[in-house]
């Protein structure tokens, strides 16, 4: 796929570009509680705007029902994106209308300029080719050439990812070059030993990308609220925790086939418990063969935790998606720290899998710069990692 480097090597300035970002950040109201996404999409909107690129910048934020919603508009990113830059951004409180028309007519070289939220536009996640592809054609409208920089959306076949680029010479961001460039690495041949470290509420989110890596790395680790549908199919209670009963079947097959590749499927030995999902919960910690049955695991135990971060430590690559426990509650914290932290300390090449796990990087304070990589798509990533045809890569690589 041709890259930004290219684009600014052919010459930028006067011409008009279309970036399409991921500012889809968490809003407390109208403020902005992370702005990771912004950091991350800046260098690319940056470098065009400094080269005389006259830039329109689109995303989407949060799932709006395809019509304007007040609790969804980027106003605060723009006003967010300005600062990171140093420079202003212009806002349009619309995507496509009069008011986005006009104020893209008269930017001057160097301008930025930032489209209110795709998503209040049907076109833009309609399954009709027709409808998506008409409202694509209006937002090419706003490009002489494209570039997407939006790795969080590449999984999505949506019209300003995917159709947009059928319809203008089109580029890869530095963003998304960065993240093809570091998991392209992780579905190759990396490292060893290399230890995959899985977590978040759900199994079944996960099956695809344990079926395409169990029989590339060496160590696989499960915590998070997966692990109890994992322990279940080892024949132990868990509770009132969190449980997928129409997975055990499953996991019990990973275990199989884990032992038989010689690939070793760590699970936890303790648990952190609470008698309710609740912050103020009193924590117990007990062994997973001792879980009371009105209690629900939260967080993974200290001596698991001490057994993640010993692999951790011995490893040369790690990848690293969903939190240990409910790293939102403080007593329920410690097990995600303790994996993070052991990520920073590691001299292993480290990628952080994105969503609730970069959440919890910043939550918990931990220095961005003491991992490898820490990406912008959860779902994206995982997607990557399965190994599946991401429609937004595709469309840049055609």
């Amino acid at each position: 796929m041709k890259t930004l480097d290219e684009l600014l090597q052919e010459g930028v300035n006067g011409r008009r570009v279309l970036v399409r970002a991921d500012l889809n950040v968490p809003l407390d109201g109208k403020n902005i509680t992370d702005d990771g996404r912004i950091r991350a999409v800046a260098p690319t909107v940056k470098a065009l705007s400094d080269a005389g690129a006259r830039v329109v910048v689109c995303s989407h934020l949060g799932r709006p029902k395809g019509e304007p919603d007040p609790a969804f508009s980027l106003a605060p990113v723009a006003q967010r994106l300005g600062e990171v830059l140093g420079r202003e951004v212009a806002f349009a409180t619309d995507t496509v209308g009069t008011d986005a028309e006009s104020k893209a007519v008269a930017q001057g070289d160097g301008d930025v300029l930032l489209l209110e939220n795709l998503r209040f536009n049907k076109g833009e996640t309609s399954k009709d080719d027709t409808q998506r592809a008409e409202f694509a054609g209006q937002l090419a409208a706003f490009g002489d050439v494209y570039v997407d920089d939006a790795f969080g959306a590449v999984h999505r076949k949506h019209a300003s990812v995917f159709d947009v680029a059928q319809l203008l010479p089109h580029y890869a961001g530095w963003l998304i070059a960065k993240e093809v460039e570091v998991l392209s690495k992780l579905t190759g041949k990396p490292e060893q030993p290399y230890v995959v470290i899985l977590g978040g509420a759900k199994v079944s989110d996960k099956l695809a990308v344990i079926d395409n890596l169990l029989d590339k790395v060496d160590t696989l680790i499960v915590g998070g609220g997966m692990m109890f549908t994992f322990l279940a199919a080892q024949g132990y209670e868990v509770g009132s925790s969190l449980l997928e009963k129409d997975q055990i079947e499953t996991c019990k097959t990973y275990l199989e086939r884990a032992a038989k590749l010689g690939v070793e499927l760590l699970l936890p030995v303790d648990t952190t418990t609470a008698a309710e999902f609740a912050a103020d919960a009193e924590p117990l910690t007990v062994g997973v063969d001792a879980i009371p049955a009105d209690r629900m695991g939260l967080d993974i135990g200290p001596e698991s935790a001490k057994t993640f971060a010993d692999r951790i430590a011995g490893a040369k690559t790690v990848f690293w998606n969903g939190p240990m426990g409910v790293f939102e509650f403080p007593d329920y914290a410690a097990g995600t720290k303790t994996v993070a932290q052991a990520l920073v300390d590691s001299e292993a090449f480290s990628v952080v899998g994105g969503g609730d796990s970069a959440a919890a990087v910043r939550t918990l304070g931990l220095p961005e710069d003491g991992f490898g990589h820490i990406s912008t798509g959860g779902g994206a990533s995982l997607e990557y990692l399965e190994g599946k045809t991401l429609p937004g890569l595709d469309a840049l690589e055609n």
